[in-house]
């Protein structure tokens, strides 16, 4: 296993929130999201996937963030060509609530996500289902693929603060960039949610511009880097509480 310099330790139990977007008078309910984070680990120092906001988007503009998305429906009615680990599935199921997505869903979600934002696309060659494929899910399954999520490890799960006009209670997954099956050219472009996609040394990725969570999920990624992706370890869990992110585990 290739090592890395330790990454930058977080604060203790917690990391300070520093955010000037509009408050808002009555807490919105946090809407389900997925995201993956994709390590290039073919070179002596791996290599983060990241992708900076169109400067127009009311969230986060111009920041560099991992692609991800809100969790669909239609996430919860494709096939997948495997099946999540047992103990990856057992961590996405705790301290949800009740109408939280499947850990199926929320898996399928990353995939779709970072397909449609950088045209990266994680899957294995397969016949298409005989069932209707679902509409968000069309141009993926039309290259003929269907998601693979065995692969994908638990990484961290982070809600966005309450005072926030829009908020995002999102589990963030981890995969090897080698999961790659195909890729979609000229995804991100100025028009696009995402204008620009970098990979980037981590220590290097620390240096963008960053909300302070995207920060935080990279210092774990550096972590779960050295332990190994398919290490089983708890899962940080980033939440606010008294105007202060706090750090606990699942």
């Amino acid at each position: 296993m290739v090592s890395i310099p330790p990454p930058t330790p977080l604060p203790p139990a917690q990391i300070r929130a520093a955010d000037d977007a509009p408050a808002s008078i009555t807490p919105v309910k946090p809407k389900a999201a997925s995201s993956l984070v994709l390590l290039d680990m073919r070179e002596a120092v791996p290599r983060v996937l990241m992708g900076r906001r169109n400067a127009n988007l009311r969230f986060m503009p111009g920041k560099f963030v991992f692609p991800g998305g809100r969790v669909e429906a239609s996430d919860a009615e494709i096939a997948a060509a495997d099946s999540l680990p047992p103990s990856v599935a057992t961590q996405l199921a705790k301290r949800n609530r009740r109408d939280a997505p499947t850990p199926d869903a929320l898996a399928l979600a990353a995939i779709r996500e970072t397909f449609e934002e950088t045209g990266l696309l994680i899957g294995t060659k397969a016949t298409p289902p005989s069932q209707p494929i679902p509409q968000g899910w069309k141009d993926f399954v039309s290259l003929g693929f269907l998601p693979r999520i065995g692969h994908l490890s638990f990484l961290a799960r982070a809600i966005t603060p309450p005072h926030l006009p829009r908020r995002f209670d999102t589990r963030f997954f981890v995969a090897d960039a080698a999961a790659v099956a195909y890729r979609v050219e000229g995804v991100a472009h100025a028009d696009a949610e995402l204008v620009e996609l970098v990979w980037l040394p981590v220590t290097e990725a620390e240096q963008l511009d960053l909300g302070n969570i995207t920060g935080a999920i990279l210092r774990e990624a550096a972590r779960r880097f050295t332990a190994g992706l398919a290490a089983e370890s708890p899962v940080p869990f980033f939440h606010y509480r008294n105007r202060r992110f706090l750090r606990d585990e699942l």
